[in-house]
C-alpha cells in the first residue's frame, strides 16, 4: 500500500523489537503493536486518500484500526479472528454497497464513460452503515492462508477454502451486474505471498543445539527468518557457531543481501537467520507454533509456511483483474510487489508519494500500458514478491515513470502496512471504482 521496500517503510516483520525503547511489535498480540513507533514510518494509500477527502472502507484489513500519521479510514471493520466464509461474503456485499452510492453519483455527473476505482482486500463482520459511502473499499480474506499453514498448500482443506472464495466471487459478479455496475467497477485479486510444504519431523533447526540462548538478549519470530540480538560480548562467537549450521544462512546486518531490501530497516537485528526452503528455525521443538486441532490443546503441527527467499517459485503470489479499465484475456509477464502502488494511486486519482515502484516494469513492449499487481509480505526475504502471471493491463494509461529512479530512502515518509495479509480492494472516483482482493 506504499510501493516501498520494507527497509524504507520500516515494517520489517510480524515480530519486531525496538531495543532503545525496549518494546515489541507482536502482530495481533500486544497493545504496544499499536504504537505510532511502528506505524508512522510511511504513509499508506488509504491515509493519502483520506487526506484528499476521499472516503475509504476497510474490512478486516490489518492496520485499519490504527491511527497512522494522525489519520484513520472512514470505516474499519476490525480484524479480531479469522473471518468466516460468511464474514467474507458479507464484507464483499457491504463493500459494494458503500461504493454503489459514489458510483451512482459519478454516473449522474459523468458525460462519458470516465469511472475508475481502486481495490482492497475483503473481510466481513458487522454491516456497514448504509450512509457510509466510500471511494475505495478493502477486504482481507485469510482462510486459504490458515488452511495452507495447518494442512499444507496442496491439501484438500486448502483447496476447499479456495472453492469457497470462488463461490463468493461468483456471487460478487452477480451482485455487480444486478446493481448495474459492470461498466463502473474494476476488480483486482491478489495474494501477498505463496506457500511451501514444511516438515517439523525432519527439517527443523533448533538453535538451542548450537548456541547458549542465555547469551542472547532477544529473539524474534521463528520459521524461515529469525531475528537475533546476541549480547555484545558474545556476538562474534554466536555468529561463528551459527555459520556452521546446515540448511540456513546467518548474516550480520551489513552482509544481508541487497536484493532483500531489508538491512537498512530501523528494527533489523544484529544477526538475521534465513532458512533454506522447507526448513524451520526455532529455539527448541517445544516452542514450535502448534495449533489446536479439536483437542483443546495446541499440539498439531503446521504443514505449510511462507517467508522464504522471494525468488523461490513457491513464494510467488498471483494477480488477477477484470473490469472496464483492464484488458480482456491477457496474460502479462511477472511484476514486483512495489509496482502496484503507482497504479493504485492513478486509479484513486491521488499523487503517488516517492516510492520504489517502476512504471517501466509495467510497460508491455511498445504498448504504453502498465500492469496491475499484488503486494508482498514484509519479511526480509519476501519483501519484493514476484507475482506469477499478472493477467490484466490498464487501458490507455499515461505511463509517466512516477517511481523510476526515486531514492525513497531520502524521504521522510514510507509505508506502514507490513502485515501478512490478503484481501480485495474496492475503490471509486471520477474514474471507475476498483475492487482489489487479497487472499
Amino acid at each position: 500500500m506504499t510501493g516501498r521496500h520494507c527497509e524504507v517503510h520500516q515494517m520489517t516483520g510480524n515480530y519486531m523489537w525496538d531495543q532503545k525503547a525496549n518494546v515489541s511489535f507482536d502482530i495481533g498480540v500486544n497493545k504496544e503493536s499499536l504504537l505510532p513507533l511502528w506505524w508512522n514510518g510511511s504513509e499508506p494509500l488509504w491515509v493519502t486518500m483520506m487526506k484528499a477527502k476521499k472516503n475509504v472502507s476497510m474490512y478486516y484489513w490489518p492496520g485499519c484500526e490504527v491511527e497512522i500519521l494522525g489519520v484513520r479510514p472512514s470505516y474499519c471493520r476490525e480484524y479480531f479472528s479469522v473471518p468466516t466464509d460468511k464474514n467474507f461474503a458479507d464484507a464483499i456485499s457491504d463493500a459494494l454497497e458503500s461504493l454503489w452510492y459514489v458510483t451512482r453519483f459519478l454516473q449522474f455527473r459523468r458525460g462519458s464513460s470516465m469511472l475508475r476505482s481502486q481495490a482492497i482486500r475483503i473481510l466481513a463482520l458487522s454491516p456497514t452503515p448504509s450512509n457510509n459511502s466510500a471511494e475505495m473499499a478493502a477486504v482481507y480474506y485469510e482462510r486459504i492462508d490458515v488452511e495452507g499453514h495447518h494442512y499444507g498448500p496442496s491439501s484438500q482443506q486448502r483447496k476447499n477454502a479456495l472453492k469457497e472464495v470462488d463461490k463468493a466471487l461468483t456471487n460478487m459478479i452477480s451482485l455487480i451486474k444486478s446493481k448495474g455496475l459492470q461498466n463502473d467497477i474494476n476488480v483486482l485479486l491478489f495474494s501477498d505471498h505463496g506457500m511451501t510444504d514444511i516438515s517439523w519431523a525432519d527439517k527443523l533447526i533448533e538453535l538451542k543445539n548450537y548456541i547458549n540462548m542465555s547469551d542472547t538478549i532477544q529473539m524474534k519470530d521463528r520459521g524461515p527468518v529469525v531475528s537475533l540480538w546476541p549480547t555484545p560480548e558474545k556476538h562474534a562467537e554466536i555468529y561463528q557457531k551459527l555459520k556452521a549450521v546446515e540448511h540456513m544462512d546467518v548474516y550480520n546486518i551489513q552482509d544481508i543481501p541487497n536484493r532483500f531490501f531489508y538491512k537498512k530497516g530501523k528494527f533489523v537485528s544484529p544477526l538475521t537467520l534465513v532458512a533454506e526452503e522447507g526448513w524451520f528455525i526455532v529455539e527448541s521443538r517445544d516452542k514450535l507454533p502448534y495449533w489446536e486441532n479439536g483437542t483443546g490443546r495446541k499440539e498439531a503441527w503446521q504443514n505449510g509456511w511462507h517467508g522464504y527467499d522471494n525468488e523461490l517459485m513457491d513464494m510467488r503470489g498471483f494477480f488477477l483483474a477484470f473490469g472496464p479499465d483492464f484488458r480482456s484475456n491477457y496474460r502479462a509477464p511477472p511484476i514486483r510487489s512495489v509496482d502496484v502502488y503507482n497504479i493504485m494511486c492513478s486509479l484513486a486519482g491521488v499523487q503517488p508519494l516517492p516510492n520504489n515502484g517502476s512504471w517501466s516494469r509495467l510497460q508491455l513492449h511498445q504498448q504504453q500500458s502498465p500492469i496491475f499487481f499484488l503486494q508482498g509480505q514484509p519479511s526480509p526475504v519476501n519483501t519484493d514478491t514476484v507475482f506469477k502471471e499478472p493477467r490484466a493491463l490498464l487501458k490507455d494509461h499515461n505511463t509517466e515513470r512516477v517511481g523510476d529512479g526515486v531514492n525513497v530512502n531520502k524521504t521522510s515518509k514510507t509505508n506502514a502496512t507490513g502485515f501478512e495479509d490478503k484481501g480485495a480492494l474496492f475503490h471509486s472516483k471520477l474514474h471507475k471504482p476498483t475492487i482489489l482482493m487479497r487472499k
